[in-house]
């Protein structure tokens, strides 16, 4: 793991492409990279932009005359000062190829409409909410984690997260080990937030697919919780498309109900990020 410095000037290098209109230029204020294939980066925040925590919006690079964009989920609460996001590397991806060089004052272009169903207005209120995530999946829960909204609504939250080797887990064990200390936040979490791992891979002490988990009933026992309950409970995943669909799967099985902004359920997806 190996952390880029933090930017110490708010200039930013200059530029190959002209900015395109109706779209923020922010500049990297820092990068960390966890692992050969995930990395985080925090810019500089737009004064008019707003979002809700869960939501994400679309960012790329100003290194064409049209760029390539990508949702990105936002995993900094709406409060933060700066956008941060959880990144994967891909060798060969339109844009995560370049972005994953992203150095602090290089520049990131980000559309100015976030939007997405992981938010808390799109589900009924309940006494648990489980965060069911994979891989980069986990980045928009890094968001609601942190919004203090979140333990007003639930008494208890539950965040998984699934990857393939031990050291893809450390991004989420870092974002829980440091809520009891967040000057905001801190009072409000102290002993209602739990992080459930497991790897897919690497050898580790809890193995398989989350689904495989909860569905074996070792995820109840382990936690020494209760089985899901669609009258107390609510769900948000994010993730794998092949788990989103295992798991929208069980959990209409159990009798949840798939909400939105429009229509409050028992439990949301969102089918606009893969990770």
């Amino acid at each position: 793991m190996n952390t880029a410095a933090a930017l110490k000037t708010a200039e930013a290098k200059p530029l190959q492409f002209p900015i395109p209109a109706n779209v923020y230029a922010e500049t990297v204020v820092s990068v960390k990279h966890y692992t050969d294939r995930l990395f985080s980066f925090r810019i500089t925040r737009p004064q008019s932009l707003r979002f809700r925590s869960g939501e994400f919006v679309m960012i790329g690079l100003p290194n064409a005359e049209k760029p390539v964009y990508r949702a990105y989920s936002v995993a900094s609460p709406s409060w933060d000062d700066e956008v941060e996001f959880f990144s994967i590397k891909v060798p060969d991806g339109p844009l995560t190829s370049e972005l994953q060089k992203i150095v602090p004052g290089d520049t990131v272009l980000m559309r100015q409409k976030a939007t997405g169903t992981l938010v808390l207005d799109a589900l009924t209120p309940g006494k648990r909410l489980f965060m069911i995530s994979t891989g980069t999946g986990i980045a928009p829960f890094a968001s609601l984690l942190r919004d203090p909204d979140t333990y007003e609504r639930y008494e208890h939250v539950v965040l998984t997260h699934t990857c393939r080797d031990v050291a893809e887990l450390t991004y989420g064990q870092e974002l829980v080990a440091n809520l009891e200390s967040d000057p905001l936040i801190g009072e409000l979490t102290h002993g209602r937030v739990t992080l459930y791992n497991s790897t897919t891979r690497e050898q580790s002490e809890r193995m398989g697919r989350i689904t495989a988990l909860i569905s074996s009933g070792k995820f109840f026992s382990d936690l020494g919780i209760d089985k899901l309950d669609p009258a107390t409970d609510r769900i948000m995943i994010c993730g794998s498309m092949h788990m989103l669909k295992d798991v929208k799967e069980l959990a209409e099985s159990l009798g949840f109900v798939e909400g939105s902004l429009h229509e409050p359920g028992s439990f949301v997806v969102e089918r606009a990020f893969v990770g």
